[in-house]
């Protein structure tokens, strides 16, 4: 409901949208002249920079090139199969576990632990629905708008001893890592999860994002982190700022996405003092 009637406004200029959304999600308005906070310079960022490579790795099919590009083809998690249309997947031929996403938008995933188990018109059903998806993004994120969306077939990441799967967000400006953000219980259930900020050298940082709880035990460093930062960076040279994600099971590193607008530039830090402090890492083109 909450897309349908965001849909119903695409006719409004991105700047107004984006001033109002940010209104509603932060409660401060955007000083578009002289922005000053993180937050602030990704919807700048949204509105003026337009490097074609961000279409490219915005597509999480396309993307795949641009790590092979880079030399890092190897840390690229396998895949069974990209498809156009959902009646191309041949499911017989698939393991009992794996993963089906759509190459455009956030948050269009299925994780299939049972094959024996699937409801196949319900998948079918899912996935013809984020075909038909199309328009603006809801964020008006420039990159993001794909005209030729596609189901990409992937195989299913484990977890680990806490079931969870190991996910670590570098931020990235021009070229050099910065910090990154790292979640533990949330994998089953996203409700209950609890994000921590860390330096390059996976020292805690004293602050978190206010919609979820500071991580509040320690956590070990993970191993090979010391490449996760290389490839961070290898993969954010061409871009004033953007998120570079890893799963790390054990020391094995994956890719897992490039995000430029880390959740739309809505979120809230405790202490506030941090979206300023992210901010002057943010230099605008």
């Amino acid at each position: 409901m909450r897309v349908k009637i965001i849909r119903l406004f695409d006719f409004v200029p991105d700047k107004w949208m984006i001033s109002f959304q940010y209104r509603i999600k932060t409660g401060r308005k955007i000083h578009w002249k002289n922005p000053q906070r993180y937050t602030e310079k990704l919807q700048w960022y949204k509105l003026n920079y337009r490097n074609p490579l961000m279409l490219t790795c915005a597509d999480k099919q396309d993307v795949r090139d641009y790590v092979r590009g880079k030399g890092l083809g190897h840390i690229l998690n396998e895949q069974y199969g990209c498809y156009n249309e959902v009646d191309d997947i041949d499911f017989d031929v698939l393991p009992r576990e794996f993963v089906i996403k759509s190459t455009a938008g956030s948050g269009n995933n299925i994780i299939i632990k049972d094959k024996g188990s699937l409801d196949l018109e319900q998948v079918k059903a899912t996935i013809n629905t984020w075909m038909a998806q199309s328009g603006k993004s809801l964020g008006r994120e420039w990159c993001y708008k794909s005209d030729r969306p596609r189901i990409i077939v992937e195989k299913f990441i484990g977890r680990d001893k806490n079931n969870d799967l190991p996910d670590y967000k570098f931020f990235c400006f021009n070229g050099k890592v910065y910090c990154l953000y790292t979640m533990i219980n949330y994998t089953e259930d996203h409700s209950k999860g609890q994000l921590g900020f860390y330096d390059k050298n996976f020292c805690k940082m004293p602050c978190c994002r206010t919609d979820y709880p500071d991580i509040d035990v320690e956590i070990p460093k993970p191993e090979n982190f010391e490449k996760m930062v290389e490839y961070a960076e290898i993969l954010s040279e061409d871009f004033p700022h953007a998120r570079i994600d890893f799963y790390n099971l054990d020391g094995n590193i994956i890719f897992g996405e490039i995000t430029f607008y880390n959740a739309s530039g809505y979120t809230s830090f405790r202490p506030d003092s941090f979206d300023f402090e992210l901010g002057d890492q943010f230099k605008l083109p």
